[in-house]
């Protein structure tokens, strides 16, 4: 038995809703923006800064910490709201979210004097931004149903 060589070796295309496509985006972000910030403490002077109660010129207090836990927290949760919300909210909040964010990556490296480190700051907020543009393309391309398929899911749901 013989097979052609164009469909000997063709592998079947999983489909992924677009809710995992989303969450999996969001885990991508978040287990980048946390190494980002775990490297960055292997610079020179870095936990030095942290031990004397300054960060990038802001003073470590309660109001940093509640700030930086918010900037972690809604990436965080987003993994969450992407496979939980219905469809319309979901797309949505990821394209708001997201589009918030890419301005959030940016200024983290607003208070960087050392350009030693461009390659690496470089480099993050260039992977970061585009996971985040990856969101907003899923999100923005989300899948549409007919008005006949969807009068039909809704009969069935009410049945």
């Amino acid at each position: 038995m013989t097979r052609s060589s164009t469909t000997a070796g063709a592998l079947q295309e999983a489909q992924l809703p677009v809710q995992a496509k989303l969450a999996a985006a969001w885990a991508s972000f978040m287990f980048l923006y946390i190494y980002v910030d775990y490297l960055h403490l292997y610079k020179p002077g870095s936990i030095d800064e942290i031990v004397s109660g300054v960060v990038h010129e802001f003073d470590t207090g309660p109001t940093f910490v509640a700030l930086a836990l918010t900037l972690m927290a809604v990436p965080i949760l987003m993994i969450v709201l992407s496979a939980a919300l219905a469809a319309r909210v979901n797309r949505a909040t990821n394209l708001v979210v997201a589009a918030l964010y890419i301005p959030v990556s940016m200024y983290n490296v607003a208070g960087e004097e050392s350009w030693s480190y461009s390659y690496f700051y470089g480099l993050s907020i260039g992977l970061e931004v585009l996971l985040l543009a990856f969101v907003l393309r899923a999100a923005w391309m989300w899948p549409r149903t007919t008005r006949a398929t969807a009068a039909r899911d809704l009969a069935q749901a009410r049945a």
